[in-house]
């Protein structure tokens, strides 16, 4: 049985990791990313990973793509549109379902560390250098 909703049937499903510490003065901090593709500000996401759960296929995706090593939440934060672009294909929908993940670490040498930036900024400035407004929603939103 699928955990999908029935409007997610309709879009490709995606898994992401907002991934996020507390400064020394308790501060909110969430990490950004850019996209490979056009440099945007993203979170890290990917397609579903056989024989992983949803929260452990984010976690694997923040490795890969940011670096993180931390805790996953099984609980589901939210979700957010957007559309893939692919340069030999039409655009595709997808739906990105959003779990947090606290750092622990955060390595320099990482499977695409050649190929993205990082930074650590406020929920607040996130939700400003994001696209998509219901991520901007959902990093508005967020209290750990």
């Amino acid at each position: 049985m699928s955990d999908l909703t029935p409007d997610e049937t309709r879009v490709a499903v995606q898994y992401g990791a907002l991934c996020y510490r507390f400064t020394k003065r308790d501060k909110l901090r969430v990490l950004l990313i850019t996209s490979r593709g056009i440099g945007r500000w993203v979170v890290p996401k990917g397609w579903p990973m056989r024989g992983r759960t949803a929260w452990e296929t984010a976690l694997t995706e923040a490795w890969e793509e940011a670096g993180v090593q931390g805790h996953v939440s099984r609980n589901c934060l939210g979700s957010y549109d957007y559309d893939k672009w692919y340069p030999d294909a039409p655009l595709r929908r997808c739906r990105v379902r959003l779990f947090p993940v606290e750092v622990v670490d955060l390595a320099d040498d990482f499977p695409e560390a050649g190929q993205r930036q990082r930074k650590w900024v406020s929920p607040r400035q996130a939700a400003e250098d994001v696209n998509e407004t219901d991520l901007a929603q959902v990093l508005l939103s967020f209290s750990p």
